[in-house]
């Protein structure tokens, strides 16, 4: 490889982390837990899942975009992300990364495309019924969680079995951070996105019945989850604070009313954050 691709890589990549750095704290400290070997790669696909949610999610609409521009910046990043990974270089500099690491850990279409889809979902759909439900929980958060998956495993020998129980808790953790995202957003989602992600849930008149239905539904994932616990070590750390953070914001979530939580924004505190790193980094594993 040329000094001036490589220059280039790094440069795609360096842009990649300031990403994860601006917009999340949570995820930026679990990554910080990773081994060197997958730390970036977590960081580049981050970045573009970002810049992906900031089309959609109301970053295009603030610069004055309508809806029809708006979804074709969508379809073009799709196009680009494509080609990219397929070529092996992006004018993008995020788009680059991104493929970088596609190519490395071997995935491509198979996860992009239902991820795209289910952006493009955001933008058409402001109800879901459980059909659609599910396959955009898929598309926005399970799919990443394989992703990361493959950057987890990339150059460690493991049997069918154990791939298929990683796949099954990568997907679940995916689905877990989805749901007490969207259980934490509900405000804000209907009110300033006009959006209701759970099926027959109606926002005005959220009751504590329906919380705690979908809180056990949550847990549920969450204890499926738990299987990252025999991850490689250099992953092992991050997901086990990722899990022990989605399992705060559960129970941060079930003790706010219902009528509170559909005009708050549930939180973990900062000094939680960190009590909860300092026991992922001794590498103590969150129970099923």
């Amino acid at each position: 490889m040329s000094s001036r691709l490589k220059l280039y890589d790094r440069v795609a990549e360096d842009a990649a982390s300031i990403v994860i750095r601006s917009y999340s704290t949570s995820f930026s400290a679990a990554s910080r837990l990773l081994g060197v070997d997958v730390r970036q790669h977590v960081e580049n696909i981050y970045a573009l899942v970002r810049v992906a949610d900031e089309i959609v999610d109301g970053g295009a609409e603030e610069a004055g975009l309508d809806l029809l521009e708006t979804s074709r910046q969508l379809n073009e990043l799709e196009r680009e992300t494509e080609l990219a990974i397929e070529q092996g270089f992006s004018s993008n500099l995020i788009v680059h990364a991104f493929a970088l690491t596609a190519r490395e850990v071997s995935f491509g279409a198979e996860l992009t495309a239902p991820f795209f889809e289910s952006m493009r979902m955001d933008l058409s759909e402001k109800e879901h019924d459980q059909e659609s439900f599910d396959r955009y929980v898929y598309g926005s958060a399970e799919v990443v969680g394989l992703m990361c998956l493959c950057a987890f495993l990339h150059g460690h020998e493991v049997s069918d079995e154990q791939r298929a129980k990683f796949v099954h808790g990568a997907r679940a953790l995916g689905a877990a951070f989805q749901k007490v995202n969207f259980l934490r957003d509900l405000a804000d989602d209907f009110e300033t996105l006009g959006r209701s992600y759970f099926p027959g849930v109606d926002v005005a008149s959220f009751t504590e019945d329906e919380k705690l239905r979908l809180l056990d539904d949550l847990d549920a994932d969450l204890r499926d989850a738990a299987i990252g616990a025999e991850l490689p070590a250099s992953s092992k750390k991050a997901v086990a604070l990722a899990h022990s953070l989605f399992a705060q914001l559960s129970k941060r979530i079930r003790a706010t009313p219902a009528s509170e939580l559909v005009k708050t924004r549930v939180r973990v505190p900062n000094v939680v954050k960190v009590r909860l790193a300092a026991v992922a980094a001794m590498g103590v594993t969150p129970r099923p």
